[in-house]
């Protein structure tokens, strides 16, 4: 991969994104790095989508689809955990299989770093990542994140637990 990133743009998740986010969502490779513990079904992402309100203030989250340069779906990336007082969040993103390898994650994880001190006003981001998952941890590290504190046993992967890296990106 060369050091120019992919063109990538971030939007809010739309009724027609519903196939996708399905795949994204039901995909057991990435249960294990998440809260996941049972499929979503179509009507449960319907009803997310129809009833979010995207306002992170109110939802203290927001979702957003990550599109290349001809806008195709290529993963999503989440801020949760929005805490207004304390001005961080956590950020999670998946890069969809076939696009991944190919710089989208870095490049996304820069233009959610953009928005959250723009317009949020964030002091600090943070992501969890599984100890063994070199690939995301080089990623974060690329886009200025730091290793702080591992945390011991905290995923389950539904056969045994995992240490995490809390990584941090101060403003």
């Amino acid at each position: 991969m060369s050091d120019i990133l992919p063109c990538v743009h971030l939007r809010a998740i739309e009724p027609e994104d519903l196939d996708e986010l399905y795949k994204i969502e039901n995909d057991h490779d990435v249960w294990g790095v998440g809260n996941t513990t049972v499929p979503y079904s179509r009507y449960a992402l319907y009803d997310y989508v129809a009833h979010a309100q995207n306002d992170i203030y109110a939802d203290r989250q927001v979702r957003l689809m990550i599109e290349n340069a001809q806008h195709e779906v290529v993963g999503i990336i989440d801020i949760i955990d929005f805490d207004p007082k304390h001005l961080r969040a956590e950020i999670g993103i998946v890069i969809c299989q076939s696009y991944r390898k190919k710089g989208f994650a870095q490049a996304a994880i820069e233009e959610i770093k953009r928005y959250a001190l723009s317009v949020l006003h964030l002091h600090q981001l943070y992501a969890y990542i599984d100890v063994d998952n070199q690939a995301s941890i080089s990623t974060f590290k690329k886009c200025g994140f730091t290793i702080d504190n591992q945390l011991k046993d905290w995923i389950y992967d539904g056969k045994s637990y995992r240490n995490v890296w809390l990584m941090q990106y101060f403003f």
